[in-house]
């Protein structure tokens, strides 16, 4: 007669990210996992590394682009041979996703599915079962080495113009170009822009005010402090409530104009009310 397999041992998780919305998300699906029996939060490097060495866990997800402490500084401090299993969490870094291939170390590519959260959690635990510490510190120590050394890709290649042609959106799937011309509107959502691209919204992790930059500013519009409008897609201005006025696009979307630009588009548009 066989054995029972023993049951696997409860996991103590920490969930490092400086947006609260990611850290729900996961707190959410782990909380689904059975084999998970605490999950704690940080939402910062600083408080992360404090975390770890007081208190380290069996595995830690670890967003890789945070404010002043980012994911890489964290293991740095921490140290390659004190961390736990690490699961990396990333938007557009394309760096990061590269150098997490080649050491072979697992990744959450934001935004990511309920399925490739459960692969990562399976490989994590698989990896734990396996005793594999001293080659999870030999990939960690290869990553931070690579890191140092090589700098991070930008979002994209420049064209003589200045400006970019098509921006970079990144899924658990695949890699999409976008090109510049097909977005009719962008809207600031957290650390995230959308884009909206006809009936498709895919997201990129940056501030809006970075996208203002990468685009030319001839070809697309701030009307608002979260919303960028590509002027082709204009159809016209008309008067909104309490006095304000708003931009309708050619699909019929309806979006708001603050105050105070309303003489730059009107110039750029070279309409009147």
């Amino acid at each position: 007669m066989r054995e029972a397999s023993a049951p696997p041992r409860p996991l103590r998780v920490l969930v490092v990210d400086d947006e609260p919305l990611a850290r729900a998300n996961l707190r959410g699906l782990l909380g689904k996992a059975p084999d998970v029996a605490h999950v704690q939060e940080c939402a910062g490097g600083r408080e992360a590394i404090d975390t770890l060495l007081a208190e380290p866990p069996d595995l830690v997800f670890l967003d890789v682009q945070m404010p002043e402490v980012d994911g890489f500084a964290v293991i740095r401090e921490v140290g390659p041979e004190r961390m736990p299993a690490v699961i990396f969490v990333t938007a557009h870094d394309q760096y990061a996703v590269r150098a997490f291939e080649v050491n072979a170390l697992d990744y959450l590519l934001k935004p990511f599915h309920d399925a490739r959260f459960r692969q990562a959690l399976e490989r994590a635990r698989q990896a734990l079962d396996g005793g594999r510490a001293r080659e999870l510190i030999q990939r960690l120590s290869a990553l931070l080495a690579g890191h140092a050394a090589v700098p991070a890709a930008p979002p994209a290649a420049l064209p003589s113009t200045g400006y970019l042609e098509r921006l970079v959106v990144k899924t658990d799937e695949r890699v999409e170009f976008v090109p510049v011309e097909q977005i009719d509107w962008c809207e600031a959502e957290g650390n995230y822009v959308v884009l909206h691209v006809g009936r498709r919204s895919p997201m990129i992790r940056e501030t809006l005010a970075q996208v203002e930059q990468w685009l030319d500013p001839r070809r697309f519009l701030r009307i608002h402090r979260s919303t960028l409008v590509n002027v082709e897609r204009i159809r016209h201005l008309e008067p909104g409530i309490e006095r304000g006025h708003v931009v309708v696009l050619a699909d019929g979307t309806r979006l708001r104009l603050s105050p105070g630009r309303k003489a730059h588009v009107e110039a750029l548009l070279n309409q009147s009310f």
